[in-house]
């Protein structure tokens, strides 16, 4: 018995292929937007447009959507949240006020998409960024506050205040996002950790006090000290320098006088400094005149001295 053989008509074939192409331009083609979502249609990296709620087709493989979501989330800053427990993040909540205590304060931060765009490109982690932004808003503006008013009664006008500068710097920034709502949920001392910290901060810091007291202590006892001495000194200085001053003026008017009896008498002037040059050179020399003989001596003093 032949075997009978099976043939495939190319009809059917080509039906199939369309069928295929069909549902895949169905499948990759249309794309639905939610109530809660926008998409970026792209087509080579470029933005075509951005679309609201709806049903929308697209050029498969050319072109590409990208769903945004547009609700509002909410981050914990100073605290994350696990299994439903609050957990502080110390490096997040402690903060330092303006007379130098610390304080740990938390809060939650409200924020949603405002550009899709930017949200999409302008940043790899807009979210990450903006929790940044959020942490220096929030120690910029609580080191302006004592530690009791930022406890008890500035933290609505904190929160108002940090809100601002947050949602500046996100609109300078341009990543696409914005604040919804931002509010204090809890502040008080830190961690008995941080508590001995700060202890041993104010420690130091009384201990500089007191290092600079008793320089200024020492300072004003040995300052009068030096200063009486460098009075002391001057003067005797001054004295000298008047002393030195009268002596050579004094030999001055003793050269003058003697110069002046040199002009009427050289000869007589001439003896009479040299022998006052001898008493001075050979203190114990006598004068003795003679006739050049010997015969006969005048002693100008007495030999029996």
């Amino acid at each position: 018995m032949r075997k009978q053989s099976l043939k495939i008509n190319p009809k059917t074939i080509l039906a199939g292929i369309v069928a295929l192409f069909i549902l895949l331009v169905i499948s990759q083609g249309f794309y639905q937007v939610k109530e809660q979502e926008q998409a970026i249609l792209t087509m080579f990296g470029k933005v075509v447009r951005v679309d609201t709620a709806g049903l929308y087709f697209k050029v498969p493989f050319i072109q590409s959507a990208h769903l945004i979501d547009m609700t509002t989330h909410g981050i914990g800053i100073g605290y994350t949240i696990k299994d439903g427990q609050n957990i502080t993040v110390d490096d997040e909540g402690v903060m330092i006020t303006s007379d130098f205590n610390f304080v740990d304060i938390d809060f939650y931060l409200e924020y949603k998409v405002s550009d899709p765009v930017a949200a999409y490109y302008n940043s790899e982690e807009p979210e990450l960024i903006m929790k940044n932004m959020a942490l220096a808003c929030i120690r910029n503006t609580v080191v302006n506050y004592p530690v009791d008013d930022v406890i008890t009664t500035a933290k609505g006008q904190i929160q108002a205040e940090v809100k601002e500068k947050l949602q500046n710097e996100l609109t300078e920034k341009k990543i696409g996002l914005m604040v919804v709502n931002l509010s204090v949920q809890d502040a008080e001392p830190p961690t008995e950790e941080i508590v001995q910290a700060f202890k041993s901060v104010e420690t130091a810091k009384q201990g500089k006090e007191t290092a600079i007291n008793n320089a200024k202590k020492y300072q004003s006892e040995e300052l009068p000290k030096a200063e009486a001495t460098a009075d002391k000194i001057i003067q005797d200085a001054e004295a000298k320098k008047q002393s030195r001053i009268a002596e050579a003026e004094g030999q001055v008017a003793r050269f003058n006088e003697m110069y002046e009896q040199y002009k009427l008498q050289p000869y007589i002037t001439k003896k009479r400094l040299f022998y006052e040059a001898m008493e001075d050179v050979l203190p114990e020399l006598k004068v003795i005149i003679t006739d050049g003989q010997t015969q006969q001596m005048l002693p100008l003093e007495s030999f029996s001295d």
